[in-house]
């Protein structure tokens, strides 16, 4: 083929399109007014060029990525049933949440461990029964989401107390794989920024690393809640995974990442409610171009309807179209090579690795967690977070803008959709979940 046509045009350096902008700026100054920074420290400019390629190595799954339907434990023959419909709708994930031991028999009649992927979140901790359920299944596709520094965190409490919290996963960990879990998602639906949460996790991982040595790495999977700004949070887990792998080389092994997303809670809203689909979906395909090896979607009503029908099949169509549809089934390596994401992604692995190194120089992740430091940090950008939304810079459409004043919801709230406070003694103060529209959304149900 002939080279004629591209000879024609020469190549732009971007010195040369730098300066062809300061002419069009009229003597405003570049720095100041095309250059903006986030809340992580990290520097957006105008635009990229192949010179700011970092050429940077993501191990994201080849075997594109699972669709996960969540279904709370009540009734084990109705979730059995629930769960074999979702599959049979496309569905090829299952999370189950317990709140307490339960008959697995029931549960998992009729479904191959071997073609579905399982996770269990548990709300308590029992040793023997999850060893139990884990030689039932008999699987490495199956996941335990046990998390006793992640309880810690969110609750203010070990599930019993440190040492038989820690003795009772050494007894799950001989026997069973795939038995920790990492769940980042306290985190984000708490406002860190993306560089709190990166650097919170690494070092909330290292600490199980610490007790149960690098061959832990293995046993390790990661829970990650994704939100609203689309191409930092694709950098965000693919940042992860490079910070996950030099962390491993410490320890002197290798472990690849295994994520589970879902979308953020944080900023869901009350109010015109059908638009948490846009941010669902928006929030998904990130998940999908960051590497996510699963993605359990969120019903757009789920913040104050009972798990239905409808909402649920809704949820999971979503990930259906962006996965048959829109073509993305095999997509977590298309944003190799992406100017812009490669920039952010090394950005955001260097600021965190500089929070992480502050948080091991302070004695590591649960001394401050203890201590209050993860929780003040958390609560300061939270904060700075709900001033931005109070002021109407961080937008909500329906909620805080664009208002539709004829929406009236106080009599479709089935459960609460507001943060609950609990009257106990913690051993330390737990990191509060809470999204952004609550104070608003009650005052508005208060003059309905």
């Amino acid at each position: 083929m002939s080279n004629y046509l591209f000879d024609e045009f020469q190549g732009v350096t971007p010195a040369k399109w730098k300066q062809k902008i300061q002419v069009d700026l009229k003597g405003a100054d570049y720095n100041d007014t095309l250059l903006w920074k986030t809340e992580e420290g990290v520097t957006v400019k105008p635009f990229y060029t192949k010179e700011d390629r970092t050429n940077t190595k993501v191990n994201t799954p080849n075997k594109g990525f699972a669709i996960c339907q969540s279904i709370n434990i009540e009734n084990e023959e109705k979730a059995n049933l629930f769960a074999i419909d979702s599959i049979q709708r496309g569905a090829n994930a299952v999370e189950f949440k317990a709140k307490k031991e339960f008959d697995y028999k029931t549960l998992l009649k009729g479904i191959d461990p071997q073609k579905t992927l399982l996770y269990f979140t548990f709300s308590f901790l029992s040793s023997e029964f999850i060893k139990e359920l884990a030689s039932f299944i008999n699987s490495d596709n199956c996941f335990f989401n046990i998390d006793i520094i992640g309880n810690l965190a969110s609750s203010g409490n070990w599930y019993s107390n440190l040492k038989n919290d820690h003795t009772q996963l050494e007894e799950i960990t001989k026997t069973t794989k795939n038995a920790i879990c990492v769940d980042t998602s306290i985190y984000q639906n708490a406002g860190a920024t993306i560089v709190q949460q990166l650097a919170y996790t690494l070092a909330h991982a290292n600490e199980y690393l610490n007790h149960f040595g690098g061959s832990a790495a293995k046993n390790i999977h990661f829970n990650f809640s994704v939100g609203s700004n689309y191409f930092f949070e694709i950098a965000k887990l693919r940042a992860f995974r490079v910070l996950w792998n030099a962390l491993l080389k410490e320890y002197n092994t290798e472990a690849t990442a295994h994520i589970f997303a879902q979308p953020s809670l944080r900023n869901k809203t009350l109010y015109d409610y059908n638009v948490n689909m846009l941010r669902t979906t928006s929030e998904c395909m990130s998940a999908i171009l960051g590497g996510a090896n699963t993605l359990a979607n969120s019903s757009y009503d789920k913040i104050f309807h009972q798990p239905n029908e409808f909402g649920e099949r809704i949820s999971r169509n979503q990930l259906l179209i962006l996965q048959q549809e829109s073509e993305l089934a095999e997509a977590q390596n298309i944003a190799n090579g992406a100017y812009y994401i490669e920039t952010i992604t090394q950005q955001l692995a260097q600021k965190t690795l500089e929070v992480f190194k502050l948080i091991e120089k302070g004695g590591g992740f649960l001394k401050q967690l203890k201590e209050g430091v993860i929780q003040r940090k958390i609560k300061e950008s939270a904060d700075k977070e709900q001033q931005l939304f109070d002021s109407g810079e961080l937008v909500l459409l329906g909620t805080n803008k664009i208002q539709n004043e004829n929406d009236k919801m106080k009599n479709d709230l089935e459960v609460s959709p507001f943060l609950k406070i609990r009257n106990e003694k913690t051993l330390i103060q737990p990191i509060i979940q809470k999204r952004l529209a609550e104070k608003l959304e009650q005052e508005r149900l208060q003059n309905e």
